[in-house]
Order: structure tokens, then C-alpha cells, then sequence
């Protein structure tokens, strides 16, 4: 499995002319060698040769148990651990960096002289991970029906009196009751004028009778992600609440419909802003689409206006639009896509009727 994920990335590295590459960012690394190591300050890298040299450069004070079919380099904080990696590397042609090397690192690469150039490589391994291998989706499935689950049982957080950090409280510990490895982000809860609030963190707000209830929420899985908002109301939904919930259900469920492999992400965004903007909500649609998830709740790629990338099968990524007005409510309705030959699955099954809860 992890030799089909280096050739990939060998094969997109190759595309850009390159014939090695340093990998540092933590889940890239995860990814290709199922090793999770998080060095804070220190440094860490992988480098892949298309001539099979691969190497794992890592510091002493970690664990790198096992057999990760890469030869493991070791060093500690007094050797030179830059030096080391430009032992390795061919000084005569250029150098694939990812966009998570610290400079202090690169920089020292430069003045070693460790390629002829330097090119910011991550898309080689970013486009690698955007496609989902069968084992990928399975996780990624089996951590979605988790957040279903916990979602079923978030509508009973709502009561007269309670706080949104109350409910959030109450939220990492369902997520622990149901198994999971804990949320893939800080669950965001927001009341009413609050869900109108771009990523409004939860707080002492209390919950009163028509407002309305955005959770935006997902949990951790066998390493790999979920993410889901549903928006909900309170004892009764007013005129303006019921319309624009429906108007971002349509959105919703229409750019689902139409998502295929071979269709750029740009013209999903477009179905959805469309069908807001008909409604003469345009302005109040502030953000993208969605975005693509998997080991990183925000895996690189987007959906998106300005993204002409195509779509592939056995992407994942969200459909999460939403309307904002401000002062007064938001509604945002979010669910995770899998593209399959045909189209697209949603991997949320909890209900996106408009839903009023008594508590």
C-alpha cells in the first residue's frame, strides 16, 4: 500500500521534471510510511529518489517502530542533521521542497548546495492524497458514520438555558463515549446572530427560544477525518429562517447531483453560488464550497471559484454552502462527497430536513 503512495508521488514528481524530493510535513509522512512523528522545532524529512534512494531522516528522540520499507536515518540534536540530508541528495540536479520546510532548514539546504535548484514540490504528494485508495475511503466512511452518530445525539444537548460552550462540552464527550480518537477540530457551535459569524467559537452565549443552532463538527477515525454542519432551530423558525434554510438545502443537493469525475471544481461552486444568488443572497455566501479532507480535516484542494482543477474519482471533499446574514441567523448545511465513476455518494446520512428542536 505505502509503495502504491511513493510511486505516486515518484510519478507526479516526475511530471515536474524533478528527480528528488524532501517531504516535512507530518501527515505527508504519515502517508507515505504510516509512521505519525510530530518533531515541533526539530527536523524531519523524507526524501524520495526516483533511482528507489529513499531515506527518513529523524531525530533520536522519536519512535520509528517497525520496517516502513525506507532505510531510517538517524541523528540527534548535536549532529548536523542538514549536512546529513545533503550527504544524500545529488547536488547536480534540482530539489523538491514541500511547503512545510522551515526556512531556517531550507536555508541551510541552499548554502549546502543540496540541489542545483529548489521547486515547492507539495503539490507531488497534496495530489497524491486527494485521491482516496479503497483502504482510504473505508476509514473515511466508517468516520463519518461516527459523526452521524454523534450528530443524533447533539440534538439532545439542546435545551432551554444551556451555552454554546456547554454544548460543546458536551460533544467531546460523546465523541469519546462513541470511540472515536476525539474531534478533528473544535466542534463550532453557534446561537442564533452568533451562526452568522464566520467559524464563531463557542462561549457563553445562552440559547433563547427562535434561534437558530449551526454545528459545524467532526471527529478523528483510524487517523483520518470527518467533517459535517447541520443548522437546526429552536421552538419555532421564523419566515426569513425557514427561507433561507431552504434556499441553502437547494444549493446543497443540487452541486451534489451534478459532481462528477471530470468536472472542474470551479463549476460545482458555480451551481451552488447560482442558486443562492438567484435568490438574492449572493453577497451573503462569503466563503468556498468546500474543501478536501482526509488526514487533515483541510487537506490541500478546494471547491472553489478560482479552482480549475478536475475532479477525479475517489476524491473526497465537503459541499458546505451557507447563507450569513448578520446580526440575525446563519444556515449552513455541510456533508462529505465521495466521487464514484457515476458521481458522488454523500457519506452523511443524517437528515438535512429542517428540523425544530423543543428541548
Amino acid at each position: 500500500m505505502f509503495d502504491e503512495r511513493v510511486a505516486k508521488v515518484l510519478a507526479n514528481m516526475e511530471e515536474m521534471g524533478l528527480e528528488q524530493m524532501l517531504i516535512s510535513d507530518p501527515p505527508s509522512i504519515f502517508y507515505l510510511t504510516g509512521r505519525w512523528i510530530l518533531p515541533n522545532e526539530r527536523l524531519l524529512a523524507l526524501y524520495l529518489n526516483k533511482n528507489g534512494n529513499h531515506k527518513l531522516f529523524v531525530n533520536k528522540l522519536f519512535t520509528v517502530d517497525g520496517d516502513i520499507g525506507i532505510e531510517k536515518v538517524w541523528f540527534s540534536d548535536t549532529d548536523p542533521g542538514c549536512r546529513m540530508i545533503s550527504d544524500c541528495t545529488d547536488h547536480t540536479k534540482p530539489l523538491g521542497i514541500d511547503k512545510k520546510m522551515a526556512a531556517r532548514f531550507l536555508l541551510e539546504l541552499m548554502e549546502l548546495g543540496a540541489g542545483t535548484g529548489y521547486k515547492n514540490a507539495s503539490r507531488c504528494v497534496d495530489a497524491a492524497r486527494q485521491v482516496k485508495d479503497p483502504d482510504e475511503q473505508e476509514k473515511m466512511i466508517r468516520a463519518s458514520k461516527l459523526n452521524d452518530a454523534a450528530m443524533a445525539q447533539f440534538r439532545g444537548l439542546i435545551k432551554e438555558g444551556v451555552t454554546e460552550s456547554e454544548v460543546a462540552a458536551g460533544m467531546n464527550r460523546i465523541y469519546k463515549e462513541l470511540g472515536t480518537e476525539g474531534p478533528s477540530f473544535g466542534p463550532l457551535v453557534s446561537f442564533g446572530a452568533n451562526a452568522a459569524i464566520g467559524h464563531h467559537k463557542p462561549d457563553s452565549t445562552v440559547l433563547k427560544e427562535g434561534d437558530c443552532v449551526l454545528f459545524d463538527v467532526g471527529c478523528k477515525k483510524d487517523n483520518y477525518c470527518s467533517d459535517m454542519t447541520r443548522t437546526f432551530f429552536y421552538k419555532h423558525a421564523s419566515e426569513k429562517g425557514r427561507e433561507v434554510y431552504e434556499i441553502v438545502k437547494k444549493a446543497n443537493l443540487a452541486a451534489q447531483a451534478a459532481m462528477k469525475p471530470g468536472m472542474q471544481f470551479c463549476q460545482v461552486d458555480r451551481i451552488a453560488r447560482s442558486i443562492i444568488e438567484e435568490a438574492g443572497y449572493g453577497p451573503y455566501f462569503t466563503h468556498r464550497l468546500g474543501h478536501c479532507i482526509g488526514i487533515e480535516v483541510h487537506d490541500a484542494g478546494d471547491v472553489s471559484a478560482v479552482n480549475t482543477d478536475y475532479i477525479k474519482e475517489g476524491m473526497i471533499f465537503s459541499c458546505e454552502p451557507g447563507i450569513y446574514l448578520p446580526g440575525e441567523l446563519g444556515v449552513r448545511i455541510e456533508d462529505l462527497m465521495l466521487i464514484t465513476p457515476d458521481g458522488a455518494v454523500s457519506l452523511n446520512q443524517d437528515s438535512k430536513e429542517l428540523e425544530i428542536i423543543n428541548g
